[in-house]
């Protein structure tokens, strides 16, 4: 049995990936780089291999081809983005001779956050209300119709919370939280959240990003603990719910790498009926992606800690490195990917 991943050599998904292959004594998966999926080169893969498809990663090279020429921190270039790595997943549909540890389509869905909102909606799962924008009075008109003051507005296309604002109004004021800076008058995604107070700027910033089309929430009120909010991501392989880690932020973003920090599992654990509805909740999306090996599902507990929401679905949510499942394997989200090919659950 031959392993092989798209993905960029050097980057830390491929070596965990790599390391867990080998731990079960395999030879070394084969890297299909994905610059050279999107530049167009000749692809191939061993005969018979199985084919891992994981995130492009911080490849500056593989950004240029993605969106063109620029800062790979900028935001913006989601719709262009989306349609080039469409373009790219289906040339690795295309190898012949191997077999899809995840199937495309599906991948594509889910880096689209309305028709992954969608989905979800259709099969029953809990996702908050959501409409699509076009500009900022469109923005500020379908809020006001529905009678919303907070929002989160999303483009359609991000990752990492580039370009989200967490958006309200009040009493005629408005506020938004965003990671993006403008620098050198090109917005860039930084590593500081920041709160703007000045319509004006807040109007700059949706309709700078709206032409690439833009994903509105309803604010979901999330559960504190330490003074903190808090959200799961939960990773699913072949189905079942195996991974999670609890993510606490003092900013309506709780991802890590914007100052967020990892919380006590146990907290949602010990909550009577809350954990079962969450594995529930995860369950029920992986049965809306039934050709994908793994997702990573973003799950927003409600302020009155029974309510549940889901907030995303990620194709490459699985990079949580040193994180034993809770299922008590002791594997990490890789090896349990690994053994659920060789026990033949996928």
């Amino acid at each position: 049995m031959r392993f092989a991943v798209v993905g960029t050599p050097g980057d830390r998904r491929v070596t965990l990936f790599r390391d867990a292959v080998v731990a079960r004594g395999l030879a070394e998966p084969c890297v299909v780089p994905w610059h050279d999926v999107l530049a167009g080169r000749e692809i191939g893969a061993p005969d018979g291999a199985l084919l891992r498809i994981d995130s492009p990663g911080e490849d500056a090279r593989a950004d240029e081809l993605l969106r063109g020429p620029g800062d790979p921190a900028r935001v913006g270039g989601g719709a262009t983005w989306h349609k080039t790595f469409s373009a790219g997943l289906d040339r690795v549909a295309a190898i012949p001779g191997v077999r899809l540890l995840g199937d495309v389509e599906e991948i594509k869905v889910m880096f689209d956050k309305r028709r992954c909102h969608a989905v979800l909606a259709a099969a029953g799962v809990p996702v908050p209300e959501a409409f699509e924008t076009r500009s900022y009075d469109e923005l500020r008109a379908e809020m006001a119709r529905r009678g919303w003051a907070r929002v989160f507005v999303k483009p359609a296309h991000g990752s990492s919370a580039s370009g989200v604002i967490a958006f309200q109004t009040h009493a005629g004021q408005v506020r938004a939280v965003t990671s993006a800076v403008w620098i050198g008058g090109v917005l860039c995604n930084s590593l500081r959240v920041r709160t703007i107070t000045e319509e004006a700027e807040v109007r700059r910033l949706v309709d700078v990003l709206a032409p690439d089309g833009l994903h509105v929430e309803r604010w979901f009120p999330k559960a504190m603990t330490g003074g903190r909010a808090f959200d799961l991501r939960v990773v699913t392989v072949a189905g079942t719910p195996t991974h999670a880690v609890v993510r606490t932020s003092r900013v309506p973003m709780t991802n890590l790498h914007l100052g967020g920090a990892r919380g006590d599992l146990d907290v949602v654990r010990r909550r009577a009926g809350l954990w079962e509805r969450v594995l529930e909740v995860c369950t029920a999306v992986a049965r809306c992606f039934p050709g994908s090996l793994t997702t990573g599902v973003d799950v927003m507990v409600g302020a009155d800690w029974r309510s549940v929401a889901v907030a995303e679905v990620n194709a490459f949510g699985d990079l949580l490195p040193r994180l034993g499942d809770f299922l008590g394997h002791g594997r990490d989200t890789y090896a349990e990917q690994v053994e659920a090919v060789l026990s033949g659950r996928f």
